[in-house]
């Protein structure tokens, strides 16, 4: 076997794995893994703000104010104005944005951090470098994305069950 088309199956794995983790999400809790992964960021410290959010998640602040708009009219966070600072708008978890999380499967993110991180440093900056140039291959540098394994455009709704 050609060794592109090695490389194009581990690809497709990789895509299939997220796929087949954001469906479970979607049915176990009704979110997609970026939105999970928000509400687990915000539940980390009790409140946050958007610009906080995006700035860890690696995304623009218009994106942060999609995912948030979805995640407030589903009733799991809510924005509340800044009792030191009324320009600023905080974000807080709600009892349902914890039951949310508390329902989520086992984040393949997470399971993916947990092993990255277990390897020598010379692999991890092999890896690294390697993802970095597959990325460049498929000209995918100037994206939008956050650090969380998932399909799509992160603004998306969950896919359907």
């Amino acid at each position: 076997m050609k060794r592109s088309d090695v490389s194009l199956i581990a690809l497709r794995r990789i895509l299939r794995a997220t796929e087949l983790y954001g469906r479970d999400l979607a049915r176990a809790a009704g979110l997609t893994p970026v939105q999970i992964r928000v509400l687990q960021i915000v539940a980390e410290t009790g409140q946050s703000t958007p610009k906080a959010i995006s700035a860890r998640m690696g995304v623009s602040q218009p994106t942060m104010t999609t995912l948030i708009d979805r995640l407030v009219a589903k009733g799991l966070v809510e924005r509340r104005r800044s009792e030191a600072d009324r320009r600023q708008m905080n974000i807080f978890v709600t009892e349902a944005g914890r039951e949310a999380i508390a329902r989520a499967p086992d984040p393949l993110h997470d399971r993916y951090v947990a092993a990255f991180e277990a390897l020598p440093d010379w692999e991890q900056a092999m890896l690294v470098a390697a993802l970095e140039r597959v990325a460049g291959l498929l000209d995918a540098g100037h994206l939008d994305v956050a650090p969380v394994l998932d399909l799509g455009d992160i603004r998306k709704a969950p896919p359907a069950n």
